[in-house]
């Protein structure tokens, strides 16, 4: 067989030789060839003729009657074009010009230029040019074009697909083409790598007049040579330009972005340097790398009907700010609604987070950005409006009449107006109460202002810094790995968006009012820029005396966060010449200010005094130095000095020191943590030495703001691994010593226990009701906090600290001198803590038993006994195992029971439940008074305040049994709530007002009997026991939470009746306790919680009634936050703050999930109603632009139905996180698609757009979900669990275009569902597509090409990397065929 194979190829060859000898007729040589090899059975077209004539040719047979052969075999289709093309682009001693230049010559440049720019159609190529010609179907004419240019070698790729091979092939001849211009042009050797992969480099190129190369060239042949160079920068230009070519070249850029990144790096040579690319006349420089970075040609979405091309460009569309979302009530502010939400629910402090705000805002953030499309300017705008409107609604302006924080435009026509009439009219005055005001915030155990203002100046700023680091450290590796190293622009799109969104941010005045305790430092900020511009030097260690400050300088926010953004190198002192940031008219400074004593003076060397110390308190370190200054007196100061500076480090600079705020809260986790000297030798712990400095510190870090501030900064593990070992060492300490602070009072060991040990319980969910451990398919939110976890977490962060590029940077920007030990720590290591845990959780799943009289633990209950009841004469017995049981009324004496308690705390602890269940027994069974009860457990804590702990854990257990009976809250017995309770029922109605929501009454026939679970009662009058000073706040804050969880869990309406007491206590907190009663009646009915969902939904929709809010988005949903000083007293509170302080409650999430979906749904419907009417659509039908009108109300009707997916995105990942989301993509959605539904039918043409528009709004609603959870890209751990999650939701849709799954659902919206979200994963998270497995994207894409959605296909495709590159390309050959 293959000696009969080389006798029909020697045959072949002789009657080439013979047609070229005789110079005989081409065509009859063409014809004879072809009968001859279809005589043999071999294939046409033929690879092997192929190289045979190539070969042939190249170049000993260097003539014209050979081209004209070659030509002939092409037009018969007897060879393929394309090898051909490969065959001679590898031939030594021959250029890619010349290529072209022979081509030229001999007219086969024709045949080229039709294959690859008009698509192969057999109505315009020539005959024997077509795609069959091609016979791209086989992976035969690809792999031996593979086997001559070697594509698999040069692109390392290992696939071996005819779609592959092809797109490796296009890009090469495009490539081959830039470099023979590059080449020709003398610009080679300015890449790189100064040569080519592709381009032989022979020592002779010029074809002389018999064929054979000479070593000169002639003038007629430098000319063709310029012409030729044209020619093939041209060529580029049109394979870029073509539809087909320019979608297999999208390929290659899109999954070999190491070498798209080389040909780009060529082509930008050949931009700014080629002479011939300046003088063609059909394409310039400009247009010409444009073309490289349009995408459109693969992304446009070309659709069969109108409606759908509508549709499909409003979700191409990317932004909400356009003047069609405006008029019809989405604000520019819409887009950003998720930042809002999540802001306002961070500063929820019953949530102690183990995560970094940080961290979850640059996710959010990335996602919003990708999804909408903005700029980075916009983006980062929204991001800073979104964190002012928090300042505002903590403490912030107003509209006085209604109660509802003005909108950003309105406060600024207010204040222009007032500043415009003062200046035509300054008689004429303009009342107040048409200007925002200032409010007081609400009091009670909650994060005020200075939380506030950390998420604003220190946290927001720090997700910018993060981000601009990200961008350019990008940039930097870039161009390390780029073959040319050639530096390339230091700063980034996003440092340049940073700029112009703070430049575009002082056109929001009535956002920047700095609120009253921070207006100076505001003023100082802007008197800085003002001395900068006037030429005078400001020192950043004083603080300017109001007599040194410029004349009429009035700083705002905006200055504030300037100054943030210049102390984190984010922006230089140029900011200050922004035009309008200051104005210098009138405002000269009187004289260069003198320093005060601060932070300066430290720096200069001066000593801690007195005067300095109060200073540096009140006043926040200026730089990182200062702090750093502070800290190394703190660790190697004499004993005053460290107990100073450590004051210091709790003081400004902790809470209002945003510019070094995550440098001090380590410092202080450091200093908590100090290392065993080197000389210790003592038996105890090394810490017990400490004692005086880590109290100060605790103390120091114990409000509800710090600890708010350490959530934030996702410091809180590592505050957890540093309190562990305090709480292990002093609890197992005797306290036999004390030590005299500088107030002259005693610390003792139990002192110090119980200030670590009660900050630690507030790090984790300590007062979570215990009912709530078993309820609930997905817990809320947090729920599993427990020390064990914060631990994980704890070892986690520091194992991973330095190893990611971000933490890298990041950890370069700490302080040089901090060292944090990375060793892991378990609870193994803290034994007495684990124990006291381990009893925890068995009090909370069991009644106590097995005290045994005689014991250690018994002699301990005895004692305690006797200290809660040393002043009453009857019996308190505590529960033992035996039948005998001591009257406590004959025991020793109070001081004795204080001189036998001298135990370690954990001991104490252990016997505390035992002491409570024989208290509260005896208080059930009439030997103890209730008030005798109460005294008691006051004088317990008093004597050892970590066991409100376990107070709480018991009293908590109790309740949850059910097994007491209640008390009666009649005044005589307990304390009495009817002096308020009504008062407290009317307020918590206003309170609810917005939502519609029904307030149970909380009497009937104006009598009520109020009782409590007699747990309760107790716990309840212990806490209305305490004086509400500074020391006290510190434990109410660890017993107030858990009161409140407990009391919410209860039956209605035992909440309000605790209010009712505590608000007849502490006057103060009244309007925070009744904003928490009201809370309650969500939890104990669905139906309010579906109401409150709804009001959400169409207050930021604005499909509220006119008398609840008529403009929507953010102001409706959030309103003020929540206050009550306005006229008229406490006002409704907005349904989205309900909602945010509610949610963590509902034990059902997978419902809430479920009403969420349903409520979106309906809101389409709405949607579509208000803005598709009837009438609408008539005129659609009618009016000759009909076409613009329904583009206009399409595309209002999509702007809401996007922010009302972005609203139910959102609040799914608020209530359920990362495992809710998962469990709505994974189950809820399949199964809502497969159900029928009970949505009314809406007929006609509306009812199909609405079908369409609710298939949207789910893609939006899908996509939302996952971008928030897992991020657009792969930084969070939380992206680890995306592949799995998108795999079987994508498997599901393409079973169900498959039509293997029948759907429940309208046909409408099903179709627009699974391409709205196909098309939003690959327009906005292409990093998605990267993770599915190929197979899957095949079927999904095969299923769009069914629902005539090839143009979508591909795009898939196209990004699911090489191994769907091939099938890309085959359906881009299809498509154009």
């Amino acid at each position: 067989m293959a000696a009969a194979s080389c006798t029909v190829w020697d045959s072949v060859l002789e009657l080439t030789k013979s047609a070229q000898v005789k110079n005989c007729d081409p065509q009859l040589w063409a014809i004879q060839l072809s009968s001859n090899l279809n005589s043999a059975g071999v294939d046409l077209p033929s690879v092997e003729l192929a190289h045979l004539l190539v070969s042939h040719i190249c170049f000993d047979n260097h003539v014209p009657i050979t081209w004209k052969l070659l030509e002939k075999a092409l037009s018969f289709n007897l060879v393929p074009p394309l090898v051909v093309l490969a065959l001679l682009s590898t031939r030594q001693g021959i250029t890619f010009i010349d290529i072209i230049s022979i081509l030229c010559q001999k007219g086969f440049l024709f045949y080229l230029y039709f294959i690859y720019l008009q698509g192969c159609s057999e109505s315009t190529a020539p005959p024997g040019c077509t795609l069959n010609a091609f016979n791209l179907d086989t992976l035969r004419i690809m792999k031996s074009i593979d086997d001559v240019v070697n594509l698999s070698q040069i692109f390392g790729e290992q696939l071996c697909e005819t779609g592959l091979l092809l797109v490796e092939f296009v890009f090469s001849i495009m490539w081959q083409l830039l470099d023979a211009s590059l080449d020709d042009e003398g610009l080679l050797e300015l890449s790189a790598e100064k040569n080519s992969r592709w381009l032989p480099r022979p020592e002779v190129m010029e074809i002389d007049g018999h064929g054979n190369f000479s070593e000169k060239r002639n003038e007629h042949h430098e000319g063709l040579h310029k012409v030729n160079t044209t020619m093939a920068i041209e060529l580029i230009g049109e394979f870029l330009k073509n539809k087909l070519t320019s979608r297999l070249i999208y390929l290659a850029r899109q999954n070999m972005p190491s070498h798209w990144g080389s040909f780009i790096e060529r082509l930008q040579l050949l931009v700014v340097h080629s002479a011939a690319l300046r003088n063609s006349k059909h394409v310039t420089p400009d247009a010409f790398l444009q073309l490289t970075h349009d995408t459109r040609k693969v992304l446009s979405r070309e659709c069969k009907t109108i409606s759908q091309h509508e549709f499909h460009a409003v979700m191409f569309s990317g932004s909400l700010k356009s003047s069609v979302g405006q008029c019809h009530g989405a604000s520019q502010s819409a887009i950003w609604l998720p930042i809002d939400l999540f802001l306002e629910d961070t500063m929820d402090g019953s949530q102690v987070t183990t995560t970094s705000a940080v961290e979850n805002l640059i996710s959010l953030v990335k996602a919003l950005q990708a999804v909408n499309c903005t700029t980075w300017h916009d983006t980062f705008l929204g991001l800073w409006i979104a964190s002012l409107r928090l300042v505002q609604r903590q403490f912030g302006i107003l509209d006085t009449e209604q109660g509802l924080k003005l909108d950003t435009e309105q406060g600024l026509k207010l204040v222009l107006l007032k500043c415009l009439m003062s200046f035509t009219d300054p008689n004429k005055h303009i009342p107040d109460k048409a200007l925002p005001q200032e409010r007081n915030p609400s009091e009670g155990p909650v994060p005020r202002l200075d939380t506030g203002l950390s998420m604003l100046l220190s946290i927001t700023t720090l997700v910018v810094a993060n981000l601009i680091e990200e961008e350019e450290s990008e940039l930097i590796d870039e161009t390390q790995q780029s073959p040319t190293n050639q530096r390339k622009e230091k700063q980034g799109k996003r440092r340049k968006g940073l700029i112009t969104s703070l430049q575009l941010l002082g056109d929001y005045e009535g956002l920047l009012t700095p609120p009253h305790p921070v207006s100076s430092v505001a003023n100082q900020a802007a008197a800085k820029a003002i001395m900068f511009i006037s030429g005078l030097t400001v020192s950043n260690g004083y603080s300017m005396s109001t007599n040194d400050m410029p004349v009429n300088c009035s700083g705002n926010l905006r200055h504030l966060i300037v100054e943030a953004c210049i102390a984190r190198n984010m922006l230089d002192t140029s900011a200050y010449l922004w035009p309008g940031y200051v104005t210098l008219a009138n405002q000269v400074p009187r004289s260069v200010p003198s320093q005060t004593p601060g932070w300066s003076s430290l720096m200069n060397g001066s000593p801690l005094t007195l005067s300095m110390i109060n200073i540096l308190v009140s006043t926040p370190a200026s730089s990182l130095s200062a702090i750093e200054k502070i800290y190394e007196i703190a660790a190697n100061g004499s004993d005053d000095e460290k107990i100073s500076a450590a004051t210091i480090l709790c003081g400004a600079s902790l809470v209002r020191g945003w510019n070094i705020q995550e440098h001090t809260i380590l410092f202080i986790i450091k200093l908590l943590s100090p290392a065993v000297p080197a000389d210790y030798s003592g038996s105890e712990s090394h810490l017990i030495n400490y004692a005086p400095l880590l109290n100060v510190l605790l103390v120091g870090i114990s409000s509800v703001d710090c600890v708010q501030i350490l959530s934030l900064h996702g410091l809180v593990p590592l505050l957890a691994g540093a309190l562990m070992p305090i709480c292990e060492a002093f609890g197992s300490a005797v306290p036999e010593v004390s030590w005299t602070l500088s107030t002259g009072e005693e610390l003792s060991c139990h002192a110090v226990f119980s200030n670590a040990f009660t900050l630690l319980l507030r790090l984790w969910r300590f007062d979570h009701p215990p009912i709530d451990h078993a309820m609930g398919d997905i817990p809320p939110v947090g729920s599993h906090l427990s020390p064990e976890y914060l631990l994980l977490v704890r070892n986690s962060l520091l194992a991973s600290f330095g190893t990611p590029t971000r933490r890298q940077l990041r950890r370069r920007r700490y302080s040089k001198i901090l060292s944090l030990s990375v060793e892991p720590i378990f609870m193994d290591s803290f034994p007495k803590l684990k124990l006291w845990y381990r009893q925890h959780l068995e009090c909370i799943a069991s009644t106590f038993s097995g005290l045994v009289h005689g014991t250690p633990v018994h002699q301990i209950v005895d004692a305690l006994l006797n200290l809660m009841f040393r002043r009453i004469n009857r019996g308190v017995q505590p529960s033992t195992s035996t039948t005998s049981g001591s009257s406590l009324s004959s025991g020793p004496g109070a001081e004795d029971a204080q001189a036998r308690l001298k135990i370690p705390a954990w001991d104490i602890l252990e016997a505390t439940p035992f002491a409570l269940d024989a208290a509260l027994t005896a208080c059930a069974h009439g030997r103890l008074s209730p008030r005798e009860l109460a005294t008691g457990l006051k004088d317990l804590a008093d004597f050892l305040p970590a066991s409100l702990a376990t107070i709480v854990s018991y009293f908590s257990a109790e309740v949850t049994r059910g097994i007491w009976k209640p008390a009666s809250m009649n005044g005589t017995d307990w304390p009495s709530p009817a002096v308020n309770l009504s008062s407290v029922e009317q307020q918590i109605k206003k309170i609810l007002a917005a939502t519609g929501v029904d307030v149970p009454s909380l009497s009937v026939g104006g009598t009520y009997l109020a009782t409590l679970p007699l747990p309760l009662a107790a716990l309840v009058s212990l806490t209305i026991t305490y004086k509400l000073d500074k020391m006290s706040e510190r434990f109410l804050t660890l017993v107030g939470p858990a009161l409140n969880a407990l009391a919410a869990g209860c039956p209605w309406p035992c909440l309000p009746i605790i209010v009712s007491l505590w608000a007849q206590k502490v006057k103060r907190w009244s309007d925070y306790l009744v904003f928490s009663a009201s809370r309650t009646v969500f939890h104990h009915n669905s139906d309010a919680v579906v109401q409150l969902l709804k009001s959400c939904f169409t207050s930021t929709l604005g499909l509220s009634p006119p008398h609840i809010s008529s403009n929507g988005v953010v102001g409706a949903l959030l309103g003020h936050g929540f206050g009550s000083h306005f006229s008229g007293g406490i006002a409704p509170v907005a349904p989205g703050i309900l909602y945010l302080r509610v949610h963590r409650s509902v034990r059902d999430v997978i419902f809430m999930t479920e009403e969420i979906l349903s409520l979106l749904m309906h809101s389409v419907r709405d949607i579509a109603s208000s803005v598709l009417t009837r009438g609408a659509m008539e005129k659609l039908k009618k009016s000759k632009y009909g076409m613009r009108y329904g583009q206009v109300s399409l595309a209002a009707a999509m702007t809401r139905v996007k922010l009302a997916a972005s609203l139910g995105s959102s609040l799914v990942w608020i209530t359920g996180g990362l495992n809710l989301v998962q469990s709505l993509i994974n189950e809820t959605l399949p199964s809502w698609f497969i159900s029928v539904h009970g949505l009314e039918q809406e007929g006609g043409e509306s009812g199909g757009m609405v079908a369409m528009l609710r298939g949207y709004a789910l893609a939006y609603f899908a996509l939302f979900c996952g971008t928030f959870a897992w991020g657009v890209d792969s930084e969070s751990a939380a992206s680890k669990k995306r592949p799995t999650v998108l795999k079987a939701h994508l498997e599901f849709l393409a079973s169900a275009l498959e039509g293997k799954i029948s759907l429940g659902c309208d046909w409408a919206t099903a179709w627009a569902y699974t391409s709205g979200f196909v098309c939003l994963m690959v327009a906005c998270t292409p990093k998605w597509v990267l993770e599915v497995d190929v197979d899957i994207l095949k079927r999904v894409s095969k299923g769009l090409r069914q629902w005539n959605e090839e143009e979508l296909a591909v795009a898939l495709l196209g990004l699911g990397g090489v191994g769907t590159m091939g099938a890309a390309a085959e359906l881009v050959i299809e498509m154009g065929s």
